[in-house]
Order: C-alpha cells, then structure tokens, then sequence
C-alpha cells in the first residue's frame, strides 16, 4: 500500500513541475480567496450601515443576479477571444471594484447604493472569470496530465473558499470591515499579474481566440449554439444534470439541511455545523486528491451513476440517522465522493469537447447550477418545517433517479 502511494505521488504532483500551471494555481487561488472576503465583507459592511438583513439580501442578489444572467455570454466570450486575457481584465477590474469601495467605506461616503452597484458590477465581472478559469486549463497543460492538474486546482479552490471568508472574518474584527475590501482587492491584483504571466501551448483552435471574429454569428447565435451542442450529447447532458443534482444537493441540504440536524436532531449547536461543514469541505479535498494521484481513464459515465447513487443513499442515511458520529461519517464520505468524481468528470469534458466551444460548454454547466441553488434553498426551507426525513428523503429520490437514468444510456456508460 506505502508502495502504491509513494508510486503515485510523482503523478499528482507532475503539474507542479510547469511554471504556468503553478501561476493558474496561485491565481484562481487569489481569485477565490478574494470571492470568499467579498462575500464576508458585503455582508458585514451592509449590516454595519443599515442593520437590515433584507437589505442584504438585496445586495447579495445584486451580486448573484448578474453573475448568472452574463455566465453564459463569459462563456460564449471566451471561446472568441483569449481566456487569459477574459481573466486578467476580470481580474484587474475587481481590483479596482474592491479598492473603491474599501476606499469609500474609510472616507465615510460608502452608501447602500454604492454597495449594490458595487455588488452588480463585481458579479457581472465576476461571470467572465469562472468559465475561462476551467477552459484555460488544456492549454497550460499536456491531456494526460489533466487530471492531477484538476485535482490540484480543486483541491486550492475548496482550500480558498474555507480560507477566504476566515480570513475575512479576521480581518473585519481587528481593523473594520472597509480594510477586507482593500485586502480584496490586493488578492485580484495579485491574480491578474499571475495569470498575464501564463504562458499557454500552442494550439490550433487557440488563434482564433487572439481576437474577435471580423465577422461570423452573433452573441446570442454563439449562445444558442453552446446550449444546443450541450443538450445534443448525452454523455455531456448527462454530466450537467449531474453537476446540476450536486449543485442542487450543497444549496439546500448542505445548508437548510446541515443546520436543521445540527440545530433539531443532534443538539449541538453551531458547534457541531460547523464541524458538519468542515467534514464535507476536507473530505471532498482529500477525494479530490486521492483521485488526482489515481489518475488513469476510468469509465466516467460509471462514476457519475456511482455518484449519484452514493450521495443519494448518503442522503437517506442523513434523514434517518440520529448519531452525531454516523451523520460525520456520513458527511465526510459524500464529500469525498464529490471531489473524486469531479477530477474525471471535469477532466473528461476538457479532453473531450473541442477547444472553440469548450467554454459555453462550461458556461451552460455553471449557469443551471446557479439556477438549482435558489430552488434547493427553497424547496428545502420549505421541506424543513414538515421534518429532517422529508427533506432528505426528497433528495435521496432525485438522486437515486439520476443514477438510474445514467445507467440506461449506454454512450453515457461507456464514456471515458
């Protein structure tokens, strides 16, 4: 077993050994860091001002809203021109998004409306960043090393998103909450100068991405075409109803859901939440490593049934348990499996869908994610006042019915 792990090492890490791919990583990890302190930050600087939460409500949606109206037009965007140069100006600009607001705050002058201006204009930013930050990826580096290289990049990404609204948190309660603004928008600066500095490899499909087109369809034809040739293939339809059900299960489960049995169920408090929430955080890293040094081509449509089997049974084990230590165990294995899955389910669609359409196929990805979330939240608030069982239950049903509808197709089943 030593053997086998120390053999498997070099593999994970290989990525490391390419300058480029060091600077992606420090970047994207820059870039979610700087999300999960500007998140902390609109929350406590809103509260600050007005002592409203239905006022920061507003401001969250200001910045949710436009993030996932414009992803698709980020996607559509960035298989038209450079993703890196899409990152560097998103970047830059929510430098000096940060930057101003943090300035404002200090000078006395900030106001709600600034905020929620502030709020629109960084998530409308913020909608070119994330597709070019997964499509880049093939171009920093070689097929087979995509895999480690997601797992790499994942594992940063859940390290930064705990990270970042801590290290907030901090921040706000040993200076005041303008300074996490400022410290915000030093960790998009510090992402644009990694990220211009990215050197990507030749390839063919990249020089149409110099520039945009002189002439050719339109947006919204751009648009159309990234949503059909997602729905067209069911290995790629398959995947994002899968991406979406996940997406679906972290919004209200992980949430609603987490807080009702820590709260209801195993007394806890916010003690045990929050243990609850660091369980599903470390074991998706530790799946998302685990399958990073595995490496190798599985049967990717078999991983995804896999998937949504075993989060739906983790699911039903969560309605019915009553034991903190089971509901921890149970917690930790569903993360696990999310992260292990997601390096070849990611790694599939880069190696995969062609380079001049890969981005909108990421955007369509992210966008119906963004769309499950409210509902979960929702549906599951609402699940809540009935009991812990019926919440759980209901999604432990769509789970176990994506896993079944994936097993039936045999493209999906086959897929590597």
């Amino acid at each position: 077993m030593a053997t086998t792990l120390a053999a498997d090492r070099p593999r994970l890490w290989a990525p490391a050994r390419h300058r480029s791919f060091r600077l992606l990583w420090t970047g994207q990890a820059l870039s979610l860091l700087g999300d999960g302190f500007s998140v902390v930050a609109f929350s406590w600087i809103t509260l600050s001002l007005t002592g409203s939460t239905l006022t920061l409500g507003y401001v969250l949606a200001f910045q949710a809203v436009p993030r996932a109206l414009l992803t698709l037009v980020g996607g559509t965007l960035g298989d038209t021109w450079s993703t890196r140069t899409l990152m560097v100006a998103s970047s830059w600009t929510r430098a000096v998004l940060m930057a101003t607001v943090g300035a404002a705050g200090l000078t006395g002058h900030l106001t709600v409306w600034m905020l929620c201006a502030a709020a629109a204009a960084f998530g409308a930013v913020d909608a070119f960043f994330q597709p070019a930050r997964v499509s880049i990826l093939p171009s920093v580096v070689e097929e087979d090393l995509l895999a480690p290289a997601n797992a790499l990049l994942g594992a940063g990404a859940r390290t930064a998103a705990i990270v970042g609204p801590a290290v907030g948190g901090v921040v706000i309660a040993l200076t005041q909450a303008p300074v996490a603004f400022l410290v915000d928008a030093v960790c998009f600066a510090l992402c644009g100068v990694c990220v211009a500095r990215i050197r990507t490899r030749p390839r063919t499909a990249d020089t149409a991405k110099s520039a945009p087109a002189a002439a050719g369809p339109s947006l919204g034809a751009r648009i159309r075409e990234g949503v059909t040739f997602t729905l067209r293939d069911p290995r790629l339809r398959t995947i994002v109803a899968l991406d979406t059900a996940v997406n679906f299960c972290y919004a209200g489960p992980f949430t609603v859901g987490f807080a009702t049995l820590a709260d209801q169920v195993l007394r806890g408090g916010s003690a045990t939440l929050g243990v609850l929430n660091g369980a599903l955080a470390g074991g998706a890293v530790l799946g998302t490593l685990v399958g990073g040094a595995v490496g190798g081509r599985p049967r990717v449509g078999l991983l995804v049934a896999a998937l949504a089997g075993w989060l739906g049974a983790g699911m039903a084990v969560l309605g019915l348990a009553q034991s903190t230590p089971v509901v921890i165990a149970t917690v930790l294995a569903m993360g696990f499996a999310i992260g292990y899955q997601g390096v070849f389910g990611l790694s599939w669609i880069q190696r995969n869908i062609p380079q001049d359409v890969l981005t909108r196929v990421v955007s369509v990805d992210m966008v119906l994610g963004y769309a499950a979330a409210p509902l979960s939240l929702i549906l599951c608030g609402a699940l809540a006042g009935t009991g812990h069982l019926a919440l759980f239950g209901v999604v432990a049903v769509v789970l176990a019915g994506t896993g079944l509808a994936v097993l039936g197709s045999r493209a999906v089943r086959e897929m590597r």
